[in-house]
């Protein structure tokens, strides 16, 4: 069981998941408290498109995340991105991974975290996971995401962004996400 003492301030209890959004407000606030956000490459030039709306898919309400990722103008993603950072950033360093409930489109997809240690908008420690059609339960261990253009070990202890993220190759994104956790070290 997780409480919420204050805005992005959440307590734990032994062995239990850290619920970050199980899509329970409504709207584009997460658990936490925080946004949800749509960030595209047209930040940098690209000529991506794409749109973050609320859904329900087979009765589960979801953030759905769909859009046209082109590469043209050197660009290439689209992202939901959400703030895990309130006054502090999250320390995760008690959990094994990230865990998502998503309905895809046969398609390959990343999660990217940011920390305090990240200052540079491309950099991110990342991890890709398949989402076929119909809800799926994906894990992705902390030990899985290799950093991308930057130097430092993860600090599972500064975490400040996830982002789920349609990158790297032409293709058409829809990816429909129903829960996001942190799971703990201990899950089989």
């Amino acid at each position: 069981m997780v409480l919420l003492s204050c805005f992005g301030s959440p307590t734990v209890m032994a062995d239990d998941e850290l619920i970050i959004d199980d899509r329970g407000t409504g709207d584009y606030r997460s658990a936490l408290g925080t946004s949800w956000r749509l960030v595209t490459d047209s930040v940098m030039g690209g000529v991506s498109n794409g749109q973050l709306t609320l859904d329900t898919i087979d009765g589960k309400a979801c953030l759905r995340l769909r859009g046209d990722v082109r590469l043209d103008n050197s660009g290439g993603f689209v992202q939901a991105a959400l703030d895990v950072k309130g006054e502090n950033a999250l320390d995760a360093s008690a959990y094994g991974g990230v865990l998502l409930e998503v309905y895809g489109n046969a398609e390959e997809y990343n999660v990217h975290l940011r920390t305090d240690d990240v200052w540079l908008p491309w950099q991110s420690w990342r991890a890709s996971f398949m989402a076929p059609a119909g809800w799926h339960t994906v894990r992705l261990p902390f030990a899985e995401f290799s950093g991308y253009r930057i130097g430092s070990p993860l600090n599972l202890e500064q975490l400040e962004r996830i982002g789920i993220v349609a990158i790297g190759r032409a293709f058409k994104a829809d990816l429909c996400v129903a829960r996001l956790a942190l799971y703990p070290e201990t899950t089989p």
